[in-house]
């Protein structure tokens, strides 16, 4: 049998209302709310769609919650989601509640729903309609995390635990989507991420701003060390930072060069509002993919109250972040630059790790991989799919590879204006129902494969 894709969206968008109570937990990771309720919400879920299996690893912080179902066929895909989302803050800029799922002008408006609660709706309403429609065309598994906006620190250690229930022939992660320029993106890979604070003391107590001729100022000096490390050309300037870094192979790198023309960043700027943000690169596309980054997150320092207070603070600190490509070690990297800073003439500014997690890139010449874009193409259109290597954003796809040894392929319903982790979160219905479609015919296309 051939799944007839538009009897799949339609029953996508008749399960709509029904799916999106999901989106109505407020499972806030940072701040510690709805995670209870959530585990309690998917473990139901599963057992109502007759999971043969349904098990929750709770033994770190947020559980994890695993289930399976078996198909028609031996062949197993693992699916990882997580059911954690950032907080909805500001609030006054939302134009619904973030928690009250709201379709406006074709969009459903939503907390989570593109990062990435929306995933996991289009995914179990897909394993409903093969129910209905004679059975899974192949084994699934779930593995459905609860700290992946707070840097996922616990899901390696679950990954380990979980081992003997993760066996599968391939993975399919989160992410993918439309890109700006309408293009279904197959996604292969992640950056990965150091997070560490930077901070100075100058003083035991802060002081009159009259005294600024003589005395230092905790202010300045973190900010002028933090500037050695960065400079106008976009590059690090750490000693070793880039020792490691891998290239591209030959054919991701056609891959993402294709790719560039459609790159459009003046989408992005509208997106965002930006209106001095935007640096001077003449491949943005690539830098995205290929190159790290070091970026300040937040600065704080003195008195910040309403009102004028004339102090030298004494103390100052800052909240940074890198994106890293494979071949670099995150705690490692923290320590390139805070080896940097004391060649600098900063050694009083301490860098503090926070978390990290690793880059990883499936091969684009995997045959899942290949096959994920074969099937695109009979549903999104021959030119209108394409390969990336790596997401932009962080991701624990290593700590999967590393207990599967299977490929990772990214795929899912957002679009290039989702704004995930921003107000007004969203995704376009029309996508939802189409990446459904997608989905179940790749599935029974997998089962076949030899």
């Amino acid at each position: 049998m051939t799944v007839d894709i538009n009897d799949v969206e339609k029953f996508v968008a008749a399960e709509l209302e029904t799916s999106a109570k999901y989106l109505t937990i407020p499972s806030v990771s940072a701040q510690g709310r709805g995670i209870k309720e959530t585990v309690t919400y998917l473990t139901d879920w599963f057992q109502d769609l007759g999971a043969d299996q349904v098990k929750v690893f709770d033994q770190y912080q947020n559980p994890a919650v695993f289930a399976s179902f078996t198909g028609n066929s031996a062949k197993t895909i693992l699916f990882y989601n997580h059911y954690d989302v950032q907080p909805p803050d500001p609030l006054d800029e939302w134009e619904s509640d973030p928690f009250d799922p709201t379709v406006r002008n074709g969009k459903l408006f939503a907390r989570g729903v593109c990062d990435d609660k929306g995933e996991l709706m289009s995914r179990l309403t897909v394993v409903r309609y093969f129910q209905e429609h004679g059975g899974l065309p192949c084994n699934l598994k779930f593995f459905i995390e609860g700290e992946e906006e707070i840097g996922s620190p616990n899901v390696g250690k679950y990954a380990q635990d979980a081992a003997e229930y993760l066996s599968c022939d391939a993975v399919i992660w989160e992410g993918g989507g439309k890109n700006e320029a309408e293009k279904f993106q197959i996604i292969a890979g992640t950056k990965g991420v150091a997070s560490f604070e930077a901070e100075v003391t100058t003083a035991q107590s802060d002081a009159h701003s009259s005294l600024a001729p003589y005395l230092d100022n905790a202010a300045w000096r973190l900010v002028q060390g933090l500037a050695t490390l960065y400079g106008p050309d976009r590059k690090i300037k750490a000693e070793h930072f880039y020792d490691n870094v891998q290239p591209l192979s030959p054919y991701a790198a056609e891959q993402v060069a294709q790719q560039e023309p459609d790159f459009d960043t003046q989408a992005v700027v509208d997106t965002f509002g930006v209106s001095h943000g935007k640096l001077p690169v003449a491949k943005p596309f690539t830098a995205v993919m290929t190159e790290p980054t070091i970026t300040i997150n937040g600065l704080s320092a003195g008195y910040e109250g309403d009102g004028v207070k004339t102090v030298i603070p004494r103390r100052a600190k800052a909240k940074l972040d890198c994106r890293l490509v494979p071949g670099q070690d995150p705690e490692t990297i923290v320590g390139y630059l805070q080896d940097q800073l004391v060649k600098n003439g900063f050694p009083d500014i301490k860098l503090h790790f926070l978390l990290g997690e690793d880059a990883y890139r499936t091969n684009l010449e995997d045959p899942f991989v290949q096959l994920g874009k074969r099937v695109a193409a009979e549903v999104y259109g021959q030119d209108q799919v394409v390969l990336v290597p790596n997401q932009p954003g962080g991701g624990p796809m290593l700590p999967f590879f590393e207990v599967t040894q299977a490929p990772l392929m990214g795929i899912g319903v957002h679009y290039a204006a989702s704004t995930p982790h921003a107000p007004n979160e969203n995704i376009r219905l029309t996508d939802y129902q189409q990446a459904s479609g997608y989905l179940a015919r790749l599935l029974e296309e997998f089962s076949q494969q030899a």
